[in-house]
């Protein structure tokens, strides 16, 4: 029987796995390297060894509605989108709220986490710790782990013939914290990213020329979408990843590139991907066309070889006078204190985990990687779902097919993944789908012909509405008696953060009141087609 559990690192997946924790009568213990919560979001003007690292400047991409804790909304005085300061703020705020401090040892660093002899019995882990010197062991009935994958940075100097001649300065964006010492330089930005995208646009305030490199091109995307309301919000909705995936593929992809396409034609600043229809995540960037269109960043193919002061493309052209190279170019995940690496890693260097958490192949289901899917979704309600469905999975709540059946649903996703987003090293998956899944193997999926047929108004915001995380509080394990009020009132505190100066307006203001139509003659081929699904 599943007592103490082991987790390590106390981001927001660390926070999310001690409350799930707590929440099934579990034991947990986190383990968290540096002094503080909060991981990523916990800013630094150093960089730290094994720990992420972000840049002074770091906006959220989801806004709070979609990236809230499931049962702790944001006050609605916060921004929709918050400066990584704030976002700290709400952290410290759900981790005081729900008593979680007393669980973490701080300052505390795993170095070994390994098998207890008599693992195929009892499933348990030996956890070796590092504090002020001294190591200690420990025997733990599971293991959380929510160590992030932001922290190993990837510099892919074999595929630049020549870097090593280059004599300006060459750092990784993780190395990044802000704009002044690039003042009057001329600065190469490789990575076409969120990091890429936001250094780029910085360093255009201040630099005498920034040259942003892409090998494949990306969709970017502004934060305010139509009518001003926030993307996410009118985006991800369990009406729109219907249509996706009932819609036959062409006009799918036809809608897709027509959608990202609507803010500005990405073939005009040679941003257009290579290939256009893969739903690899898109960049969110409010301020690059702009950028672009005067001249402050000129946007280059990819570099084919560097000499001593400049970068030669792949088009032929050449940039002479270079004073830095920023290579924004991801991250590659790693998990140095497992004892056994191919328990994550278990088929040709690839992660192979069940609903991407659980290695399938163990004797017993007694270990969880938390926070390692990348959607279009925010990372706070995925890992907050993924905490809560391993609890379950460790108590022997939440049953779990065979190994085969694991490792065949293993294969099919990776083959959706790389037919609807390309190669990579990261688990990329759809944010509603992968949500539902996890939410129908624990009961809290939203029954949505029974909400038609019992709560009619419920039913029309969680099925034609923003798919916010209160929706899986709704019901079974967890509920919260305050999802269906949270629900109804998440545009109120959306409207509430820009609203500072108020004007009256006769228009309504629910954002998909234009929609009314259209669900009312959608109403009843959604009804039957969910009916039998």
């Amino acid at each position: 029987m599943v007592q103490r559990v082991a987790i390590i690192g106390a981001g927001v997946s660390g926070l999310a796995s001690i409350k799930s924790c707590l929440d099934e009568g579990l034991e947990p213990t986190c383990f968290e390297k540096s002094d503080n919560i909060g991981g990523l979001w916990q800013f630094t003007e150093s960089i730290e060894e094994g720990r992420a690292s972000i840049y002074h400047s770091v906006f959220t991409n989801s806004c709070k509605e979609m990236m809230c804790f499931s049962d702790f909304p944001f006050p609605e005085h916060f921004p929709n989108y918050m400066h990584n300061t704030k976002l700290q703020e709400y952290i410290q705020m759900f981790a005081k709220h729900f008593g979680l401090l007393k669980y973490i040892q701080f300052k505390t660093l795993v170095t070994n986490v390994r098998k207890h002899p008599d693992f195929p019995v009892t499933g348990q882990w030996e956890i070796i710790t590092e504090k002020d010197g001294k190591k200690e062991s420990a025997v733990f009935d599971a293991v959380m782990i929510c160590s992030g994958h932001h922290v190993y940075p990837n510099i892919p100097r074999d595929s630049f013939p020549g870097l090593e001649k280059f004599k300006g300065s060459i750092l990784h964006s993780r190395e990044y914290k802000g704009p002044e010492k690039f003042k009057g330089k001329k600065v190469l930005v490789i990575g076409l990213g969120n990091s890429g995208c936001d250094i780029a646009v910085e360093l255009s305030n201040i630099a005498s020329q920034v040259y942003l490199s892409s090998r494949s091109g990306s969709w970017v995307m502004s934060r305010v979408w139509e009518k001003g309301y926030p993307w996410d919000m009118l985006v991800i909705t369990r009406f729109e990843t219907f249509l996706r995936n009932a819609l036959p593929q062409a006009i799918s992809d036809w809608l897709y590139v027509k959608q990202m396409n609507r803010w500005f034609k990405h073939e005009n600043y040679g941003l257009m991907p290579l290939n256009r229809t893969l739903r690899k995540e898109p960049v969110f960037n409010d301020e690059l066309p702009s950028r672009i269109t005067c001249g402050s960043i000129v946007v280059k193919p990819n570099v084919k070889e560097f000499t001593e002061t400049s970068a030669v493309f792949h088009d032929g052209t050449v940039q002479d006078g270079l004073d830095y190279v920023i290579f924004a170019t991801g991250y590659f995940f790693s998990y140095p204190f497992m004892d056994d690496q191919s328990i994550v890693k278990c088929r040709n260097n690839e992660v192979n985990l069940y609903r991407s958490i659980l290695p399938p192949r163990l004797e017993k289901p007694t270990i969880a990687v938390i926070g390692l899917v990348q959607s279009l979704g925010s990372t706070i309600p995925t890992a907050d779902l993924q905490a809560r469905w391993s609890t379950r999975v460790f108590k022997g709540l939440c049953k779990l097919p065979s190994e085969s059946t694991m490792m065949d649903d293993i294969d099919e996703k990776m083959g959706k993944k790389l037919k609807w987003f390309g190669q990579s090293n990261t688990i990329q998956t759809d944010y509603i789908v992968y949500m539902d899944e996890l939410a129908s193997d624990l009961g809290v999926k939203p029954n949505i012909p029974l909400l038609f047929l019992t709560d009619l108004k419920l039913a029309l915001k969680v099925y034609f509405g923003p798919c916010t995380s209160y929706q899986f509080r709704l019901k079974g394990p967890g509920k919260w008696n305050g999802a269906r009020n949270a629900i109804f009132t998440q545009w109120d505190r959306t409207l509430k953060a820009t609203r500072t100066r108020v004007v009256h307006s006769s228009e309504n203001p629910f954002p998909l009141f234009p929609l009314l139509p259209v669900m009312a003659l959608a109403f009843l081929l959604v009804a039957l087609l969910l009916m039998f699904n």
